[in-house]
């Protein structure tokens, strides 16, 4: 059959499973927790079409239809409205929210800063950044509670400004950090009012204090791009990268607000979604010490009982698939959303133009019909003979196509290296008998900052 003759999706398509979820039921999940407004068929089906408030929404999950969609149909799909009214006001037009030509151009110029051996030559950074975790922690004494979500997020973000930015310079940090939690926290208002076609200025709780912390968070960013250009100071750095950018095209330059938003980019996306795995991570090995004792056996034979080196890194195996398994079950940003901006084939149908796209990575993630047991903390599932024979787009926790994070490769050394250096020195103990239940606030976080208590390895 020919792309011309191919039906348009709609819910009366013949077998296709379809969701028929009242806004009354949707919109309060949405505001609570956009997990919860999933169909519930998502875990069971390979595709699920919805329809709430007049809005068209086709969900994918299995594998080969994400790959038809986002990398070979890529040039069909927009960020879309979601996405520009979640992120948009903090973010801007960096390489997260922007589209087309714009994001291209900025995907080009920070390509250099994650090259392999710029990474490599990154990873000294990130272990003396672990190293003063495991020094706080230590100094506190055995049995002292911490916030491990807080400690990772701590982590990642002095990681973040030595590597990307030379050093805070005059930001406050504790307050950036602050800043991030306030703005994400009502996000799930901001998505319902999003699906209703409410307007931008429509009130709603938390929204003073996230726009707040945005204004807070980009005139910070601001000042020090500014202090920046101010010194002419040459810095081997991201932000060195940015101020020297030019579009191959045109020539022109980034100006001071465009490379704040794309710092802020990966200040918030690329510190919070690794401090995220990393404190999902530490609270199944607690939960689970035969896996544990695995780690710290592979870690003590590669360090050979000293210190961990950056050689070290790319040898801990075991180590990288734990924290594989851990972004499969609790993966940090838990759903993509596109929108068509025109008609497209797939399967046996024809994508409607205008239709929202969601790829809900947390569903595919635990998906019956492409995990064995999905629920359950195996990080075998990731040794090397099983991760080649999976479907490419079976496991998504960088997301997937042109616009896979960038910072992929970043992320996982800086996530095995911290994971090193911790484990190494200190056991956690979880405070509860059970794992906290996950929330989204665009970030897959805990519900409450569960809390660990911290004792002194022997």
């Amino acid at each position: 059959m020919s792309i011309d003759a191919l039906p348009m999706l709609s819910e009366q398509s013949p077998g296709i499973a379809v969701s028929r979820r009242s806004p009354l039921s949707v919109l309060p999940a949405l505001v609570r927790d956009p997990l919860q407004a999933l169909p519930p068929e998502v875990y069971r089906e390979p595709l699920v079409y919805s329809r709430v408030a007049n809005r068209q929404r086709v969900f994918l999950l299995k594998p080969a239809f994400i790959q038809e969609t986002l990398v070979r149909n890529a040039d069909a799909l927009s960020k879309g409205e979601d996405v520009r009214r979640a992120l948009g006001p903090a973010l801007g037009q960096g390489l997260l929210t922007a589209d087309g030509a714009h994001w291209r151009w900025q995907r080009q110029s920070v390509v250099p800063a994650f090259r392999h051996e710029k990474l490599v030559g990154l990873l000294p950074a990130m272990i003396s950044a672990a190293e003063r975790t495991r020094d706080r922690w230590l100094a506190a004494g055995s049995g002292a509670p911490i916030r491990i979500a807080h400690e990772m997020m701590r982590t990642t973000f002095d990681i973040i400004v030595e590597t990307m930015m030379s050093g805070p310079g005059g930001i406050d940090v504790v307050r950036v950090e602050r800043g991030i939690t306030d703005y994400l926290k009502p996000t799930g208002w901001i998505f319902a009012l999003s699906i209703l076609n409410a307007p931008d200025w429509v009130p709603y709780p938390g929204r003073g204090r996230a726009r707040a912390a945005m204004r807070y968070l980009r005139s910070a960013i601001t000042g020090m791009i500014s202090e920046r250009r101010r010194s002419g100071e040459a810095r081997d750095d991201l932000v060195a990268l940015l101020l020297a950018a030019a579009d191959h095209e045109t020539g022109r330059m980034m100006t001071d607000e465009e490379i704040a938003d794309n710092l802020l980019t990966f200040i918030t996306a690329g510190h919070e979604t690794t401090a995220l795995g990393l404190a999902w991570t530490l609270l199944l090995l607690a939960h689970h010490p035969e896996h544990e004792a695995r780690v710290l056996s592979e870690i003590d034979a590669v360090t050979a009982g000293g210190p961990v080196r950056s050689e070290h890194i790319s040898e801990l195996i075991y180590t990288r698939q734990v924290f594989s398994e851990a972004m499969r079950l609790y993966p940090p940003a838990p759903i993509i959303t596109r929108t068509a901006t025109r008609a497209f084939p797939l399967d046996r149908f024809m994508v409607p133009e205008r239709a929202v796209i969601v790829v809900p990575i947390h569903a595919v993630h635990h998906h019956a019909a492409i995990w064995e047991q999905p629920e359950r903390f195996d990080p075998e599932r990731f040794a090397p003979e099983q991760a080649r024979a999976r479907h490419r787009y079976a496991y998504m926790p960088f997301g997937a196509g042109p616009r896979i994070c960038i910072g992929s490769a970043f992320a996982q050394m800086e996530a095995i290296a911290i994971l090193a250096v911790l484990l190494k020195a200190v056991r956690l103990l979880p405070k509860s008998s059970t794992m906290p239940a996950p929330v989204m606030k665009v970030t897959l976080r805990p519900t409450a900052d569960a809390e660990m208590l911290v004792e002194t390895r022997s």
